[in-house]
């Protein structure tokens, strides 16, 4: 597609997801890490909150992968989207990527969503916690404190396998070097062959987080990485009394099974014994079910596609709109109040109540 340079003069459009990203750039980061850096098909230029995230249509062998990624650069830097993603053992979509994905490439995308961001959360002190490729949004919302020079005093910790495995080191120490509004703390679990570490090393405590920000208690805490990474970084600053409506984690797992159910979403309870029925009108095509099945799990059945991702109401790509019935919906932050007031459901937690139609 070829696109006119623009002028001064021409107006400049916002990426709305609608545009197909291109591949412009592939960067090595650390052992099985790469970014990846995109434009917008259409020229368009991003907009988001630092800390969100986006998920990409990938042409894996076998039919289109949805896989969620959150955005490593920061809006300050409109002209080009970055994500940074870390192969892991038995890893499709991610594999994919660093074995195919070129520059030239283009992709199909959704729009940035997600709540897990520092711009909901306006502090004067922040302790961003991660560890591996959870580093990601705090890069984010650290690049926007720093492109923007808000006076915010963060101080960023992130835990790494080893020294060389640690991302976006030279960037951030970079960073560091031109503002006291940054302190970086590397924690690793072992240190490289042949080459000094003198920095922390061993698995995030109690005592480090102590050592490492005595004034813990005043900042406003996010957490990004693996789920028991995260529970431990929570069981920590339980522990030693933080307030916990400060604290805030970013996961596209699944929750956890103990969580307690909010009574007010238990007036209709999906029945198995009961059937139900999930018009999708853009198709033609009725699927009979039981209450207990989800919308995409109907949609599946009956040979058509709803682009999802997490699969547990966070990343919000199979977000549909609902025409007509009920449904039951238990989400996790994948879907808005205002989405849902004007129609719109998240197929992968959504049961089916009765007759039920939406637009697929």
């Amino acid at each position: 597609m070829n696109v006119p340079n623009r002028t001064l003069a021409q107006p400049i459009s916002t990426w709305d997801g609608s545009a197909m990203l291109e591949c412009v750039a592939v960067l090595p980061e650390a052992p099985n890490v790469v970014t990846f850096s995109f434009a917008a098909e259409d020229r368009s230029i991003f907009s988001y909150l630092p800390g969100q995230f986006i998920t990409l249509e990938l042409p894996v062998p076998g039919g289109p992968l949805y896989r969620t990624y959150t955005i490593s650069s920061s809006p300050s830097r409109p002209l080009c989207l970055t994500i940074t993603v870390k192969a892991q053992e038995g890893s499709i979509g991610t594999r994919w990527m660093l074995d195919n994905l070129t520059p030239g490439m283009r992709l199909k995308s959704t729009a940035p969503g997600g709540t897990f961001t520092s711009h909901h959360h306006r502090a004067d002190k922040y302790l961003f916690i991660s560890a591996g490729s959870g580093i990601t949004p705090m890069k984010s919302m650290t690049t926007w404190f720093y492109d923007t020079g808000r006076a915010s005093d963060i101080v960023f910790v992130n835990c790494a396998k080893r020294p060389s495995e640690i991302i976006f080191r030279e960037t951030l120490e970079h960073m560091a070097s031109r503002t006291d509004a940054l302190k970086l703390k590397w924690v690793v679990e072992e240190s490289d062959r042949y080459r000094p570490w003198a920095g922390y090393e061993g698995m995030f405590n109690q005592l480090m987080l102590g050592l490492i920000a005595p004034d813990y208690l005043e900042r406003e805490v996010f957490c990004c990485g693996p789920e028991p990474f995260m529970q431990a970084v929570r069981e920590a600053l339980q522990g030693l009394g933080f307030d916990m409506e400060h604290y805030h984690q970013e996961s596209f797992g699944a929750p956890e099974a103990d969580q307690p159910a909010d009574p007010s979403e238990d007036d209709v309870i999906p029945d198995e014994a009961i059937s139900a029925q999930v018009h999708f009108a853009a198709s033609d095509v009725t699927a009979t079910c039981a209450e207990t099945d989800t919308v995409l799990s109907a949609a599946r059945g009956a040979g058509l596609n709803i682009p999802s991702g997490c699969t547990f109401g966070v990343c919000g790509t199979c977000k549909i709109r609902k025409t007509k019935g009920e449904v039951h919906m238990v989400h996790n932050g994948g879907i808005t109040d205002d989405d849902i007031e004007a129609g719109y459901i998240l197929a992968c937690c959504s049961h089916p109540i009765g007759e039920v139609e939406v637009e697929v």
